[in-house]
């Protein structure tokens, strides 16, 4: 056994980390890259219990990859004493005891074995990732222990917050242990513009420089990335004599092999994150980060986890750059600056905070437990992803013992609920060559779903169709008939279905706008399956969609369809119409124009009116005045805008509106006249010499009146009106009817101005009379 392991770091923590679950059942160990953490403790807790150890890793990749190291460094076949599993597939034998899975085959397992009959350890693998499936893993390993206290748990990872975790495993112990690591440069580069790829390819050819440049890692956020970064990088590496090899989750196990074992030719490697843990590979002395990754998330409009590329934390810049160094120096190039990198996130965002819930809450339900928050959480879920999640899988009807058989399939509930409608309609071998389509990610030629189905397959859904035909067993159709395929694609997208516009633009169930890429849809109704949300495209972009009948909505889900009678405003007759309508969520799927509600129409009459403004139909200076005078009554505009929604009774458009227009300054006047606006706001003030003068108001302003300055005489205060006894600005007209002087204090005028005035209009009009003393 020994003869085939080369000394690691953490080799001198085994016995303390053996003694120490001896002690208490769990343990958090943290361990710098290259400490050995993920091939030298598992085989090392055979030896500290009786049972099997579970070991679970993020990726499949990796599961494989450390099954295969640690099988061969006890110098065994992989099924012997080691093993793994991994989604749709499996190697172990009657005496497998360590077992390296991925974290969702551990929830299928708890499915069918819900006490873990048989193993006495699990081991949680670079836990800083934080993926969904690892939390749930989490939470029910602690569930489980409340059972069986003898179930130890191991929580293990190189850059990890290791505080909250500790706590949450009821305070346990927290080893840690060093790195295998050389001297390390990292270096920083100055933001650029230029495309990735470029970046990449310039970062090579200045490393390629150097003669113990070494194994080159680069990281790159997707398989696109490192496809377009290939092309480039070619050139660079063929003049080098070196091997190009990509590296990512989908590639076939061959590729990957080829990838990470030692090669006579020395290689660049263009790799996901799939290579920043758990991944040994021998040699690497240069690392080139793009700092970018693709990071699970929930897509709103396909219903499915997706992925879409960010910015890494500063921990899993950490995680790369201590992929370098390992046997000798090594060097670490960022495609980054120093500034981007101290403002990044110090550890992502656990994916249970940020992704699609409802396959974990299905694998709940499976288990009987209805409401998530039953459990306890590291980082609870969010109660809104939370209930998003269960009202799609009430829509999917997914009950507890139908959730257990959807997730005998380990697909998204979405797609299990369509494989399982589509069988029992003898379609499910459609079903299934749709699922793949979705599951794998892959992009088709052809936007209809139909003709999808006929296209050739790329690699990664050939394999998830292989596995799925395995599991699910459909028959042949034994009709050309699409429909039952369709059917059984509404029923996995219940809240995804659309309805066609015109051109290529449809409207979704949710009442938000999306765009046909590619062929227009012949078909009125649809379900959009693939749907893009693009920042540089102004609507989301349907890449994927299948048609469906309207009939269907009511057949399967006629809870969801509702009848409607909604008063609407025809834009075109500038008219208040009543639209009886029948609506499956927010689309309309039959419509009919009738008389609207009287006050229904008279509300909506109103506002359109308003926002167009109501000088369109009454005349504008009179409604000002008349508004002005309300003002200063004290009648609040929500009283004016009411009393206009009550003279639109009975009329329902612009036209009725223009035609009694006139009609309404006197209604609204005597709506309030007996009552509010002859005591508080009066139409005239009569002065002392007998004349009557209309008293002008204006919204926002004080009341004013004006009147020859000859017909002041003999009154010494302003006039003052209404219960505050507001002063009247006072217009005071030369003959000419222009005012000589505007106030609000006409004793003062008498006093100090008159004097003047009066020699001036003296002046200018001799015939009239101007007095000396304005009493006469």
């Amino acid at each position: 056994m020994a003869s085939r392991q080369l000394p690691l770091p953490v080799d001198s923590l085994l016995p303390e980390i053996v003694a120490s679950l001896a002690r208490t059942p769990n343990l958090v160990l943290e361990a710098e890259p290259g400490a050995g953490k993920t091939t030298r403790v598992p085989p090392a807790l055979l030896n500290a219990v009786t049972g099997d150890v579970l070991v679970l890793e993020p990726r499949r990749i990796a599961a494989r990859l450390a099954a295969k190291r640690v099988a061969w460094e006890l110098g065994e076949e992989l099924g012997q004493t080691v093993g793994f599993q991994v989604r749709f597939e499996r190697i172990a034998g009657p005496q497998t005891r360590l077992h390296f899975l991925t974290e969702g085959v551990l929830t299928r397992r708890l499915l069918s074995d819900p006490e873990l009959e048989g193993v006495d350890a699990v081991v949680l693998d670079e836990f800083h990732e934080r993926h969904l499936e690892t939390d749930l893993a989490l939470a029910l390993l602690r569930r489980l222990q409340q059972r069986r206290p003898d179930l130890r748990i191991v929580v293990m990872s190189a850059t990890l917050d290791t505080g909250p975790v500790a706590q949450f495993l009821g305070g346990c112990p927290v080893l840690k242990s060093s790195g295998k690591v050389f001297d390390l440069t990292i270096e920083h580069t100055d933001y650029s513009a230029a495309p990735l790829h470029e970046q990449v390819r310039n970062a090579l050819e200045q490393v390629l420089r150097e003669p113990d440049a070494g194994e080159v890692l680069v990281f790159l956020p997707g398989a696109a990335e490192i496809r377009r970064a290939a092309a480039g990088c070619e050139p660079v590496a063929r003049a080098c004599n070196r091997l190009l090899l990509p590296l990512y989750g989908d590639l076939p196990t061959s590729e990957q092999d080829r990838a990470v074992a030692p090669a006579t030719q020395a290689k660049v490697i263009l790799s996901t994150n799939v290579a920043e843990s758990s991944i040994t590979i021998d040699g690497v002395q240069t690392v080139i980060d793009s700092g970018l990754a693709r990071m699970a998330s929930y897509s709103p409009w396909t219903g499915l986890p997706t992925l879409r590329v960010g910015r890494v934390s500063k921990a899993s810049a950490r995680q790369r750059a201590g992929r370098a160094g390992r046997t000798a120096p090594g060097r670490v190039i960022r495609l980054y600056s120093q500034m981007d990198y101290q403002g990044r996130a110090d550890f992502d965002t656990p994916e249970i905070l940020r992704s699609d819930l409802t396959q974990m809450c299905l694998a709940l339900r499976a288990m009987g437990i209805r409401d998530p928050n039953d459990i306890a959480w590291l980082d609870a879920p969010p109660a809104e992803a939370i209930d998003h999640a269960e009202k799609l899988l009430e829509r999917l009807a997914a009950t507890e013992a139908d959730a257990r058989e959807l997730m005998r399939l380990p697909l998204h509930p979405r797609l299990s609920r369509m494989i399982e409608a589509a069988s029992e309609r003898g379609a499910g071998r459609p079903a299934c060559i749709a699922a793949a389509i979705l599951a794998s990610g892959e992009r088709v030629q052809h936007n209809d779903l139909l003709d999808a189905l006929d296209e050739p397959l790329g690699s990664a859904a050939q394999q998830q169709l292989r596995h799925l035909l395995r599991i699910a067993k459909p028959h042949r159709p034994n009709t050309h008939d699409d429909n039952p395929l369709l059917q059984a694609v509404l029923l996995g997208f219940p809240d995804r279905v659309a309805q066609h516009k015109g051109g290529n633009q449809v409207m979704l169930a949710s009442g938000k706008a999306a765009e046909i890429v590619g062929k227009p849809p012949s078909s009125q109704l649809l379900v959009a399956l693939d749907v893009e949300d693009r920042t540089e495209k102004p609507l989301p972009q349907v890449r994927l969609f299948a048609r469906i009948e309207p009939e269907w909505l009511l057949d399967y889900f006629p809870e969801h369809v509702r009848d409607e009678t909604a008063v609407i405003w025809n834009r075109q007759a500038e008219r208040v119409d009543a639209a009886s309508r029948l609506l499956y969520d927010e689309l309309i799927l039959q419509e009919s124009i009738a008389a609207p509600d009287a006050d229904a129409a008279a509300t909506l009459l109103a506002d359109k009116a308003m926002e167009a403004g109501i000088g369109r139909f009454v005349d504008a200076d009179l409604i000002e005045d008349l508004a002005g005078r309300l003002e200063f009554a004290g009648v609040a505009p929500a009283e004016i805008q009411q009393s206009f929604r009550a003279f639109c009774v009975g009329r329902r458009s612009f036209a009725e509106l223009k035609k009694d227009g006139a009609s309404f300054v006197p209604w609204l006047e005597q709506r309030f006249e007996p009552h509010i606006l002859r005591e508080n706001a009066p139409r005239t003030l009569r002065l002392r010499g007998g004349r009557q003068v209309k008293i002008h108001y204006e919204p926002g302003k004080t009341p004013w009146i004006a009147s020859r300055l000859q017909d002041f005489f003999g009154m010494d205060e302003t006039p003052r009106i209404g219960p505050r006894r507001v002063p009247v600005v006072l217009h005071l007209l030369a003959p000419n009817q222009r005012p000589v002087q505007t106030t609000t204090d006409l004793a003062g005028f008498w006093e100090r101005l008159y004097p003047q005035v009066r020699r001036e209009l003296m002046r200018r009009y001799p015939r009239h009379a101007w007095p000396e003393n304005h009493r006469g």
